[in-house]
């Protein structure tokens, strides 16, 4: 490091020393060292930066003058000084003097000029040198600068602040925001009034979160303050996340010729990004805003601007309908009154020590002083008498304040050194005189704290910063006023926007729009496009899924579905079958009138008990028959029942029990019929188990079977209700129903049914083998008839109720399809083998009288000669043979077959031959 201060060191004192020859500082005695500055003589002084002057065209340092950055500022730091001086509290008989140089708004030029600031630092050998005359030259005193209130530019500041650290002497800057001055590591000798465009920059992130945009492009002017400005927003975008930069453009120090028609077709580039994030100089925002009402897009940009815009008239002339709606930020101040007072009272007479009012005087009044004045080309010439405010339009410049502040903050901290040194007497005593250290007067500066001239405190911070306090404006045109800036809120570390005050194109009050994408309705996640997390596709949560965040769906639990905006989950509704529905009116209907029917052959066999047809029948096994026919009539209450532990539990003992019933009688009594006709053609003996009580026995053991086998489903697995979620879960979440059912599933139900369907197809294999018993010897044929139409109402049964396991509608399809196939079970049943008897009983009563009883041996030998008599039958060509045999059967009581209905109690067995 040593090095390289040297090097600076060097290079300083080869600059100084161009300085010295361009502007004349080695002149012999009597020579005029002060025509390019202001001075003011004082015991201690301070330097002064201003742009007095416009940066220059074609080579020239400077430009026109400046007059309200430039002599307004200048103004007020002499202001400051008069205040100061005549102070009995503040640096008590000490007198603050000036020297203050034009920077002509480049940073290179101010960087030259600063170098008198530190000439009386240097000490100058003179030995080599003589007059022309031989007498040694004598040396312009230079003053000595004890700390500099500028610049006003950022780049200015950086430059000139790199050469005054290496001097000691403070800086306090009036107007400089750029972020990079906060390093306290590279300008530790810098301070400033104003707050940096770190604060600025999180401001002017605050409105664009407050607009709800989050899609914004930037423009920033070459040099420290544009670039730093936006680095610094563009961080903080970052860091807090929300905003993203679409476009971020830079303005050349030299623009060329269209470079700023260039510059808005870019911003159009990205059309949705409207808002556009400024930090540029007053020229720059000037010409920015005349191309776009060239390239015709008046209204469609969204300008932000920071504080080198803040409420200046100058860059929104002639292009108000463009700056319309422009929304613009400015460190907090407050018009110093009496500072008007002061440069309302200035004139030629009264203000000789700045060397640059004339000039002022001529560019403000539009006139011409003299021979030697500054506009030739002015017709009217000055008379000396005109006032400001009066002859001329006049408007405090937004700086004035800070100027003031930093002037006073210098004093506060020289009054609090001179109360050190001094030990509180006034005057400027010797100990102050004689040294000033710089580093001593810069912890003073950073430690005062006071009221400045728009009563607001003056405090910095470890870097040299002021807090943030901004004061927010918008350019509003309304048709009861001229074009203005109005407040529409504040920023104090945080943003208070009053957005019911802001006014957009022709006045309209809703807020407009600067976003990549729309947001996404609810119920849509959004797919972000890669790098650039502002803009994103809007995907529909489809299916069971709901928004679970921002970018994110996720499923609902099993039992659950999306609500309708698909921002969460709802139960998804629980259904049972109704009895209102349908799918359960037609099957209670034909189980009422299978019930009906079943109870009126009930009661007709029990009114008709000790009758022939009865006897005949069977009297035992029928009401065993009758009793399966009335369960699988009942099951269809059962199974559309709600279901709960009760229902389900009947549900498991009657669903197959019914069935069991009706097909274990019925198989028992084939059986019979087989085994006698079997018996007979061996012999005349009588069948073992063929008594009445011997067929319930069987019968009864046959359906105990069905019950143990239930009682064992209880055991491994108690009957309970489940909802079954996933029979109804169709595409459609809204169409969606949870199942209320006992939980019977296809192969418990498959295994409840399958011994009755066995029972059902033996008994269907017996009445094949009785199908050759004579027409008119019992009822085998019937039952046969019976099960042939029961096998295939169950064959029908089997594709339906599998067939529909995955419909929608499987419990309703399913549930009617069961219990009509019982129901048509039992109707065949009932039709084929009672309603016969019931009309012979009910409507041919002369039917049903006992005829002569014969012996079992003389049935069986019967049905032996039936046989015989069927060989022969071949051998007579005519004729025909008729055998009656009448008998009783006991209490065995065959069943009896007739030519045309029942006879009572006896077998006709007839052979055509």
């Amino acid at each position: 490091w040593g090095g390289h201060v040297v090097d600076v060191l060097g290079c300083v004192l080869l600059l100084l020393c161009l300085h010295e020859r361009r502007q004349g500082a080695l002149y012999p005695p009597g020579g005029d060292t002060y025509a390019h500055s202001v001075r003011l003589d004082g015991d201690i002084v301070l330097g002064g930066l201003f742009p007095v002057h416009a940066r220059g065209d074609r080579g020239a340092p400077c430009g026109e003058l400046k007059k309200e950055k430039g002599i307004h500022r200048l103004e007020a730091m002499m202001f400051a000084i008069d205040l100061i001086n005549k102070d009995p509290d503040l640096l008590p008989n000490v007198t603050l003097g000036a020297r203050v140089l034009d920077t002509c708004s480049r940073d290179t030029y101010a960087l030259e000029q600063s170098l008198t600031f530190v000439q009386a630092l240097i000490e100058k050998d003179g030995s080599d040198v003589r007059c022309a005359n031989g007498d040694p030259p004598v040396f312009a005193k230079p003053d000595k600068i004890v700390g500099v209130i500028g610049a006003s530019a950022s780049s200015v500041s950086i430059m000139v602040a790199n050469i005054l650290r290496l001097f000691k002497i403070p800086q306090i800057s009036y107007a400089s925001t750029a972020p990079e001055l906060s390093d306290n590591t590279r300008y530790d000798f810098f301070s400033r009034v104003v707050p940096p465009d770190s604060y600025q920059a999180q401001a002017m992130m605050d409105i664009v979160t407050a607009m709800g945009w989050n899609y914004v492009s930037t423009l920033a002017s070459e040099g420290n303050y544009g670039e730093s400005g936006v680095e610094a927003f563009v961080q903080i975008s970052r860091e807090t996340g929300g905003v993203c930069i679409a476009q971020s453009l830079k303005i050349p120090r030299e623009p060329r010729p269209g470079e700023f028609d260039k510059i808005i077709r870019r911003l159009l580039e990205t059309s949705n990004a409207r808002a556009v994030i400024m930090f540029a100089n007053e020229d720059d925002i000037r010409r920015v805003l005349d191309a776009a009402r060239r390239n015709n897009q008046t209204g469609h940009f969204l300008w932000v601007g920071s504080d080198s815009w803040g409420s200046k008239i100058s860059p929104v002339i002639g292009q108000e309908r463009v700056a319309e709606g422009a929304i613009t930020i400015l460190p907090k101040r407050a018009s110093v009154d009496a500072f008007d007072r002061y440069f309302r009272s200035r004139s030629l007479s009264n203000n000789r020590r700045n060397v640059w009012f004339a000039e002022f005087w001529e560019e403000n009044f539009n006139c011409k002083l003299g021979m030697h004045g500054k506009r030739p080309g002015s017709p009217k010439k000055c008379t000396g008498l005109e006032k400001v405010g009066r002859d001329s339009s006049y408007e405090q410049e937004g700086k004035v304040q800070f100027v003031m502040d930093a002037v006073y903050a210098m004093a506060h901290a020289l009054h609090r050194m001179h109360r050190q040194r001094c030990h509180g007497n006034p005057g400027f005593c010797q100990d102050m005189a004689d040294n000033i250290d710089g580093k001593e007067l810069l912890s003073h500066i950073r430690a005062v704290s006071f009221n400045g001239s728009a009563n607001t405190p003056v405090v910095f911070n470890e870097n040299g910063d002021a807090p943030g306090r901004y004061d927010i404006f918008q350019y509003q045109i309304t048709n009861r006023s001229t074009p203005e800036y109005r407040v529409i809120g504040t920023w104090t570390n945080k943003l208070y926007l009053n957005v019911d005050s802001m006014r957009w194109r022709r006045g309209d009050s809703s807020l407009p729009s600067s976003v990549c994408s729309v947001p996404c309705r609810t119920g849509e996640r959004k797919k972000v496009v890669k790098g650039v997390p502002c803009c994103w596709h809007c995907e529909r949560c489809e299916g069971y899924h709901y928004q679970a965040s921002e970018f994110t769906c996720e499923l609902c639990p099993y039992e659950m579905r999306p609500d309708a905006n698909r921002t969460g989950c709802v139960p998804i509704p629980i259904v049972k079958l109704e009895w209102h529905s349908p799918w359960a009116v037609i099957p209670v209907f034909i189980s009422m009138l299978g019930i009906v029917a079943t109870s009126f052959v009930v009661v007709t066999f029990v009114r008709y008990n000790d009758t022939p047809i009865v006897r005949a029948s069977g009297r035992e096994m029928s009401y065993v028959l009758l009793t399966g026919i009335f369960l699988c009539y009942a099951i269809t209450f059962l199974m559309i029942a709600a279901p709960d532990v009760g229902v389900c539990s009947f549900r498991r003992i009657f669903l197959g029990l019914g069935m069991c019933f009706s097909y274990a009688a019925l198989l028992t009594k084939t059986n019979r019929i087989h085994r006698i006709f079997e018996q007979g053609k061996k012999s005349v003996t009588a069948p073992r188990f063929i008594s009445p009580a011997s067929q319930l026995a069987i019968t009864f053991s046959l359906i105990s079977v069905q019950l143990l086998g239930v009682f064992v489903w209880f055991a491994v697995d108690p009957p309970h209700t489940v909802v079954d979620y996933g029979e109804q879960r169709t595409q459609d979440p809204a169409s969606a129903r949870g199942v209320l059912k006992c939980d019977i599933s296809d192969l418990s139900l498959i295994c409840s049914l399958g011994y009755s369907i066995l029972l059902m197809v033996t008994c269907t294999v017996y009445a094949i083998k009785t199908r050759g018993v004579p027409e008119t010897f019992n009822e085998a044929k019937p039952i046969g008839f019976t099960m042939y139409t029961t096998c295939i109402v169950w064959l029908a049964f089997i594709p339906i109720f599998f067939g529909t396991s995955q419909s929608a509608e499987r419990m309703y399809i399913q549930t009617t399809t069961l219990t009509v196939s019982l129901s048509l079970s039992a109707s065949v049943s009932l039709g084929l083998l009672y309603m016969p008897k019931v009309y012979v009983i009910l409507l041919h009563p002369e039917q049903n009288v006992p005829k002569r009883k014969r012996s079992f041996k003389a049935i069986v030998t019967a049905a032996a000669m039936s046989g015989k008599l069927g060989q022969k039958g071949g051998d007579r060509p005519n004729g025909e043979v008729k055998t009656e045999l009448w008998g009783f059967s006991g209490d065995f009581s065959l069943e009896h077959t007739y030519k045309k209905h029942f006879a009572s109690q006896r077998i006709l067995i007839t052979h055509t031959v």
